[in-house]
């Protein structure tokens, strides 16, 4: 899909920030649409559906964080690219950024250049799934509908911990190193830290509440029922 189909909702409270990235997104033909708050930011997310959402961390009502899990929470948005300007420039903000459900951030001062990038290899990343659905013993792991399934309940991994799942489950018993998680999960485009696949792996041994994922030490990880 061009990026003249593609909608971006914009959310700070600095409007010269909004205004320049607007202005320079619509130069690349994204559709831009902007909110000054978090309250706002919520409102025309569910009203407009965009396919991306950047959100400043630090806004007043609501802080990008918060409207992240709002939206993360409703299945409208599961799917729902969604990115973090912040000046926070620290690794634990970014990973509970991460964690939150975010796809990606910018720090501030925002380099128009950066940010444009980001932008265009977020939506580079989406290609229509040509994954299957995966059963191992009684878990199942449907990708269409972005569905875990362990013992007939219902599990619910936030985007970036069902992809990992999937990977993993995908070749069992296989050693998937680091480097090759990050690229494949996260993608090339994307800075993230050796301690956010951590993260990750902890949240989905924890929801999912059996030992199928198993650490090999200084190399990586794989997936053993």
């Amino acid at each position: 899909m061009e990026s003249k189909h593609r909608k971006v909702l914009i959310a700070d409270d600095e409007p010269d920030i909004v205004e320049i990235l607007k202005y320079n997104l619509e130069k690349e033909g994204y559709e831009v649409i902007a909110a000054k708050d978090g309250d706002e930011a919520f409102h025309k997310a569910r009203l407009t559906s965009p396919d991306l959402i950047v959100l400043d961390m630090m806004m007043p009502k609501k802080s990008g964080m918060e409207v992240c899990e709002l939206l993360r929470a409703q299945s409208q948005f599961k799917d729902t690219l969604i990115m973090f300007l912040t000046a926070l420039s620290d690794e634990t903000t970014q990973l509970k950024g991460f964690d939150t459900g975010a796809d990606d951030y910018v720090s501030k001062p925002v380099s128009t250049s950066v940010f444009v990038s980001k932008v265009n290899a977020l939506f580079r990343r989406l290609k229509p799934s040509e994954n299957k659905t995966l059963t191992i013993g009684a878990l199942k792991i449907d990708p269409e509908k972005f569905v875990v399934n362990y013992e007939g309940q219902e599990i619910i991994l936030a985007k970036k911990e069902f992809e990992l799942l999937y990977l993993l489950a995908s070749r069992p018993g296989r050693v998937f190193l680091r480097n090759e998680i990050l690229s494949q999960v996260w993608g090339n485009d994307v800075i993230v830290g050796d301690r956010t696949i951590d993260v990750h792996i902890r949240k989905i041994r924890q929801k999912l509440g059996i030992d199928c994922i198993t650490t090999v030490k200084g190399v990586g990880y794989k997936f053993e029922m």
